[in-house]
């Protein structure tokens, strides 16, 4: 039984993320468990590109991250559905947040989708592939 699922999705890849998100409800829903859905912005504040952005860049690309992301729910699950869940946005390394945030919530479950790959990582992509080899709880990849 699950009492936690997380579900990571690409904002900047809206379209293909709809099945994973739309698989983690009904999961989720089956067990009556809390759906928490995650998004991952890339740092560039920390690095040598960082220099570049004007001050204040991150909060801006969160807020409309947030934005992105609550459309996207709203577009794909019911409203009941959509009221329970959890929307988050972070900055990081995608896989890294995702396992920091299951971690923090205790979660059962990680729903991940395996697109994005190429030749070096033709089953899963790779943040897809690390989410699964260092998870400490299941994860349920949507192809």
């Amino acid at each position: 039984m699950n009492n936690f699922v997380l579900c990571a999705v690409d904002v900047s890849d809206i379209d293909s993320d709809a099945d994973v998100l739309k698989t983690a409800a009904h999961l989720a829903e089956m067990d009556g468990a809390q759906l928490d859905v995650i998004t991952v912005l890339p740092d560039f504040g920390m690095s040598l590109v960082g220099g570049f952005f004007k001050e204040g860049h991150q909060d801006k690309m969160v807020k409309i991250a947030k934005s992105h992301l609550d459309a996207f729910t709203e577009a794909h699950l019911t409203p009941e559905q959509n009221a329970k869940v959890r929307h988050v946005v972070t900055i990081g390394k995608t896989y890294e947040e995702v396992l920091k945030a299951a971690k923090k919530t205790n979660a059962d479950l990680i729903v991940v989708g395996a697109h994005k790959a190429d030749i070096k990582d033709y089953l899963l992509g790779p943040n897809a592939a690390r989410i699964v080899r260092h998870s400490k709880c299941s994860v349920f990849v949507v192809r």
